[in-house]
């Protein structure tokens, strides 16, 4: 079901919102004010255990060619190592540091404009798709492209088309070539479809992801086989194993984060003077969290704590446990539901929701409390049409050295 009226549908009155909206003011304030070393060595720290894991699993790769007995068992444990090393770069370290989570520091290496991570989107593409656009208007329809990536019907207000059919196969592809359909994202395929894309930055951001593109194959299917010799073709398929490995498991992480059941969509018209305190209770609304080990949370980015992520998403992320407990504790307040469960059932009710829209909405029923609005054609936004919003956000800019890259 998509809101029109988030204060109207949570049954709180405007001071209601407004006080809310004070009190998670001043958890980010607190949590900004107690930044310290720890902080920053928990990023640095994770970032030479990251480096480390993918040296080691190129290393182990490489030995691998040179051991007849130990080959095989030092090619799974390279792939492993470097599997779990890209799932840490992009989870925890580069989508966190390009949110701008640890620009406090002051560290050029560590901070939101220099950072690129080892995926095929360009940083600025998924700085614009993601932090301006994904969380500035979080599962507002006709506006937040991450609603299906653009192939999958998501919400029974999405007018549904015979091509929906075929979704179980796009979502299966989807999720194995996840890095790749993330890479065309910010390309915003439906407004080249219809002609609405400004021509000159088309070509623009296809030379950036073709050229970051070409980068990545170039390092794991070729240079990195190369090295390992005649064991050449065992390596490249250790590198495809771990590419394989972090487009799954990333997939999965966001489809948890804001497709079960309980995160709502919203109309556009829940933007119309829509305050600061009305945004954090959309955050809330549209998000949903999963539980797990501190590990887990890891290596998932701190993604189980997507609620947290979408209220403080320039906040550290090692501190989104403690800040959860706060959260928690307003939406007991104010009884705002607080969406959480097992990884295994939210990414079960997330796909089940992929497979019941891709039939139209009379051959299923809806398990929602009230009759969605009416399905119809949701066209995407330019950024022109999209109203300026939070700051706080990450940065966006693109420089004349990018608009010309």
């Amino acid at each position: 079901m998509a809101i029109a009226d988030v204060k109207e549908y949570i049954h709180l009155s405007e001071e209601d919102v407004e006080q809310l909206g004070r009190e998670l003011d001043a958890i980010r304030a607190e949590i900004e004010e107690s930044r310290n070393a720890d902080d920053a060595a928990y990023i640095n720290r994770l970032i030479r255990l990251q480096r480390g894991l993918a040296a080691g699993g190129r290393l182990a790769m490489l030995a691998s060619a040179y051991s007849r007995r130990a080959g095989r068992p030092a090619l799974v444990a390279g792939a492993a190592m470097l599997g779990i090393a890209k799932i840490l770069e992009n989870m925890e370290i580069g989508h966190n540091v390009m949110h701008g989570q640890w620009d406090w520091m002051n560290d050029p290496e560590i901070h939101s404009s220099n950072w690129e991570w080892d995926t095929a989107q360009p940083a600025e593409q998924w700085k614009h798709s993601h932090n301006y656009v994904h969380h500035q208007f979080t599962n507002v329809l006709g506006h937040d492209n991450d609603i299906g990536y653009g192939i999958l019907r998501m919400a029974r207000e999405q007018k549904w088309h015979p091509a929906n059919l075929g979704q179980p196969v796009y979502n299966a592809l989807l999720a194995a070539l996840f890095q790749w359909g993330v890479a065309l994202h910010d390309l915003d395929i439906e407004r080249i479809r219809k002609g609405e894309k400004d021509p000159k930055e088309m070509k623009r951001q296809l030379r950036q992801i073709l050229r970051k593109g070409r980068n990545q194959v170039i390092k794991d299917y070729v240079v990195y086989p190369a090295l390992s010799g005649p064991a050449w073709r065992s390596t490249l398929q250790a590198n495809m194993a771990a590419n394989v490995t972090r487009n799954l498991w990333a997939y999965v992480i966001i489809f948890c984060g804001h497709f079960p059941d309980g995160a709502l969509h919203f109309t556009e018209e829940e933007l119309e003077d829509e305050t600061r305190a009305e945004w954090y209770l959309r955050q809330m609304l549209g998000s949903a969290n999963f539980e797990g080990s501190r590990a887990l949370h890891v290596l998932s980015g701190s993604l189980g704590y997507q609620i947290e992520h979408h209220l403080f998403p320039d906040l550290p992320s090692n501190r989104y446990p403690e800040i959860a407990v706060r959260v928690r504790a307003l939406c007991d307040k104010y009884d705002i539901p607080y969406t959480i469960g097992p990884l295994h059932r939210q990414y079960g009710q997330a796909l089940r929701t992929i497979m019941k829209l891709s039939v139209p909405n009379s051959w299923t029923s809806s398990d929602q409390p009230e009759p969605p609005t009416p399905a119809r054609d949701r066209r995407r936004k330019s950024d022109a049409e999209r109203p300026d919003r939070r700051p706080e956000l990450g940065a966006w800019s693109r420089s004349p050295r990018e608009r010309s890259a």
